[in-house]
């Protein structure tokens, strides 16, 4: 998540004034003869005149006039100034052609925090089908009455019984996994948790361990529930230290048994399959990581990628199965050091370059599969992260609405990369990083990308 707590990392209108036109309602209404009143004659009706209504979202067209790199550079140059923006690289793109028309330092590697995302949700989409889901199964063990809970990555699933709200949307239910465990005909004795499906650590370089407390993050294990979280529909909840044991134990308190018959399997076993349950698909999954930057998500989808592109499903293998899906399509990858798929580890590198040819690849006519990505950016000062952004009117300058980014919010780093229409009805893509950003960094950041929304720099 893009922390409120000044330390770690942390959306429906389509394309940001690309969306669908309204057209304007026209209503005739046709002259019509009545006969009168006394019956001795007629007399006609004038017709009503004409109403129109204003459309409140128009249309982009493609021979907006381009912004020109000067317009552009003029119309900034006082928020650049901002000494709050620390050191800033950034890139700015004509959505439809591809030319980039302002940089800034656009190759320098850089923190990008949570905007790292954008690249885990573009390899979701090139290498996974919108509606594939995770699915949770428990098998026999290899003795009487053992059951295992066989993790396949989904996070998602709930303690929540059916009917009762999680924090995700359509997740599956460790209630359901037990009314069918019941009815397999096993008398339960003992619950061992299968984590195989991952491997490697679970927590990345660069994590912090306070995170976990903090609410940002959990261990990353193949089974857990309610993305780990100690209350699962809080959004401050700290996490689990250990969320595939609670994953284990959620199911054995289901089934009537003790915390203490609950263990760690130490081999996967093949057994008889006695329930089975899944996550909601992808697409869904995507938009709740992408809308609330939950990092947790992120990461189990990063090892979706991995499974899909023959990788470990692993940190190192979540970022080398990103990375090389994103260069297969041609997508500028060159330069980036990442060691999650999150964005919170302080080590990841990026530049304003990888993450603008992302966004630019979702917004131009050469990607469609990657058309769903704009669709999850939150919306200025209208959902997920930026909910709550861009509404000063002294900083907003008016882009609430007409932009749609990603955050990222470290520890005096924050970015943004996203789509805006400016005000000639061209669609620009961008990316800024701010790394040793001043107290009011974020502020500062977001008047600098609302100066593209008003500039009529064509």
């Amino acid at each position: 998540m893009d922390s409120t707590r000044w330390r770690h990392s942390s959306t429906h209108l389509g394309i940001a004034g690309a969306v669908l036109a309204l057209a304007a309602a026209v209503v005739v209404v046709a002259a019509v003869v009545l006969p009168d009143e006394s019956g001795a004659g007629a007399h006609v009706v004038a017709p009503a005149p004409t109403a129109t209504a204003e459309p409140g979202v128009v249309p982009v067209v493609d021979d907006a006039p381009v912004p020109t790199g000067s317009a552009l550079t003029a119309a900034m140059s006082a928020a650049l100034a901002d000494p709050n923006l620390g050191r800033l690289t950034g890139r700015i793109t004509d959505a439809l052609t591809g030319k980039a028309l302002w940089t800034q330092q656009e190759d320098l590697p850089m923190q990008p925090a949570s905007t790292n995302k954008v690249l885990t949700a573009a390899a979701a989409l090139l290498a996974l089908d919108l509606s594939t889901r995770v699915t949770t199964r428990v098998t026999a063990g290899d003795q009487p009455g053992v059951v295992v809970l066989v993790g396949a990555g989904d996070p998602t699933l709930s303690t929540a019984e059916v009917g009762q709200d999680t924090w995700y949307r359509d997740a599956a239910r460790i209630s359901d996994l037990a009314d069918q465990v019941r009815r397999s005909g096993v008398t339960p004795t003992e619950v061992r948790v299968d984590v195989s499906a991952f491997s490697g650590p679970s927590m990345a370089p660069g994590w912090d361990p306070d995170d976990i407390e903090g609410g940002d993050i959990a261990p990353i294990e193949a089974v857990m529930v309610d993305g780990g979280r100690i209350q699962p529909t809080t959004v401050e909840s700290r996490r689990s230290r250990t969320p595939a044991l609670d994953a284990g134990e959620a199911l054995a308190a289901e089934l009537g048994l003790d915390a203490d018959k609950v263990s760690i399997a130490t081999a996967s076993v093949t057994g008889r399959e006695l329930g089975a349950v899944s996550s909601a698909p992808l697409v869904v999954r995507l938009g709740e990581m992408m809308n609330a930057s939950d990092n947790v998500m992120a990461e189990c989808i990063g090892r979706e990628v991995a499974a899909a592109m023959g990788r470990p499903r692993s940190f190192a293998g979540a970022v080398d199965a990103v990375t090389n899906r994103l260069a297969t399509a041609h997508i500028a990858v060159s330069g980036a050091s990442l060691y999650d798929s999150s964005g919170l580890s302080v080590d990841n590198r990026l530049s304003a370059r990888n993450l603008d040819a992302v966004v630019q690849a979702a917004a131009g006519p050469d990607q469609p599969e990657l058309r769903p990505l704009l669709d999850m950016l939150p919306v200025a000062g209208g959902s997920g992260t930026l909910s709550d952004r861009f509404l000063d009117p002294r900083t907003g300058r008016g882009a609430a609405g007409w932009l749609r980014a990603k955050t990222g919010s470290l520890t005096r780093t924050n970015a943004l990369a996203g789509i805006v229409t400016d005000r000639d009805r061209r669609v620009l893509t961008f990316a800024f990083i701010s790394n040793d950003a001043g107290p009011t960094g974020r502020t500062s950041i977001d008047a600098l990308a609302a100066v593209l929304r008003t500039c009529g720099c064509g």
